[in-house]
C-alpha cells in the first residue's frame, strides 16, 4: 500500500531524465540539491522552490567501497565539478544540499559525507539513510524498500508509513561484476561495462542468479517477523532485467521496481533538502 503523492515514482524519474537532457531554466527563489554518493555513480538532482526537478547530472565514480568513502578528495572533486556544471546550466549558485548514506553507517561515515558536501561548496541541510530517502517518492506505507547499490544492499521496512527497521549488507553490484569478470575473463572495468549494457541482461541473468538469490536471502533474513507484502527495488543494481522476478520467487513476496531504479534514491534525497543548515 502506498500513500498518495503528487506524482508517481516513474513520473519523478521521467522528470529527472528529461531535466538532465534539457535543464529547465527559470526564476526560482531557492534551489534544492540532492547528492547521492554511490559506489558506481555520483548523482546530483536539483529542484526549484516548488520541488520540481529542473536539472540533474551523474557521473561514474570509484570513490566509495562497501558504502564507505575511500577517496575523499576524488569525491569532493566530482561533486564540485557536477555542481559547477549545473550552476552554469541554471545560471545560479547552488547553496543547499541534502545527502544520504547506507543504513547503520551514520556514526562511521556521516561526518565524512558532511565534509564532502561542504568541501564541494554546499551547505548540508539533511542527512538520511538511502532506502528512507527513496521512499520519499515511492510513498510506501507498508512493505520493504530494498536499495541494491554497487557495494551494499540497504533495506527499510515500513509499517503505517513509519520506518520500523533499517539494515545494510555488503552485497551489491560489485559482486555481480566480479562473477562476470571471472566467467568471461574480463577486467573488472570491462565486466562492469558489459553488465550495464541492457542488451546483455538476458544472457547474464542465469549466470548472476546465485548472487541475486544471495540478495533475496538477505531480504528474507531481515524481513522475518515483519508483515511485508510488497518489496520495492531501487538502486543501480536493480536495473538488471529480471532481477525482480528472481527475488519475488525466492521471497514469495510481490516485488516491483520503477522504470529506472538508479535515480529513485537521489530524487528522494533532493526532496528532503531544505534551507535549514544542520551543521
Amino acid at each position: 500500500m502506498s500513500k498518495k503523492l503528487p506524482k508517481t515514482c516513474d513520473q519523478y524519474v521521467e522528470d529527472f531524465e528529461n531535466a538532465e537532457k534539457r535543464p529547465i531554466v527559470k526564476s526560482s527563489r531557492v534551489y534544492y540539491t540532492g547528492i547521492d554518493l554511490g559506489t558506481a555513480y555520483i548523482v546530483l538532482v536539483v529542484l526549484d522552490e516548488n520541488r520540481n526537478i529542473v536539472a540533474g547530472a551523474h557521473r561514474s565514480a570509484n570513490v566509495i567501497k562497501d558504502g564507505m568513502i575511500v577517496d575523499y578528495i576524488g569525491a569532493i572533486q566530482i561533486v564540485r565539478e557536477l555542481k559547477e556544471t549545473l550552476e552554469k546550466q541554471l545560471q545560479t549558485e547552488l547553496v543547499y544540499a541534502s545527502a544520504a548514506l547506507p543504513p547503520g553507517t551514520d556514526v562511521l561515515d556521516g561526518g565524512v559525507i558532511k565534509n564532502v558536501v561542504q568541501g564541494a561548496g554546499f551547505e548540508l541541510t539533511a542527512l538520511l539513510d538511502e532506502p528512507t530517502a527513496a521512499n520519499t517518492i515511492v510513498g510506501l506505507e507498508n512493505g520493504a524498500i530494498v536499495d541494491i547499490g554497487g557495494g551494499t544492499t540497504g533495506i527499510s521496512i515500513l509499517k503505517d508509513g513509519e520506518v520500523v527497521k533499517t539494515v545494510d549488507e555488503a552485497t551489491g553490484g560489485t559482486h555481480f561484476t566480479l562473477v562476470i569478470s571471472g566467467a568471461y575473463q574480463l577486467s573488472f572495468e570491462e565486466a562492469d561495462d558489459y553488465k550495464r549494457n541492457h542488451a546483455n541482461h538476458g544472457e547474464l541473468l542465469n549466470m548472476l542468479k546465485p548472487v541475486v538469490e544471495k540478495v533475496a536471502s538477505i531480504i528474507n533474513n531481515h524481513i522475518k517477523g515483519h508483515d511485508v507484502n510488497i518489496i520495492y527495488l531501487v538502486g543501480g543494481t536493480s536495473c538488471l532485467t529480471g532481477i525482480e522476478t528472481i527475488i519475488e520467487k525466492e521471497t514469495g513476496i510481490r516485488t516491483v521496481k520503477p522504470r529506472n531504479p538508479m535515480f529513485v534514491t537521489p530524487i528522494g534525497i533532493a526532496m528532503n533538502c531544505s534551507e535549514n543548515i544542520i551543521y
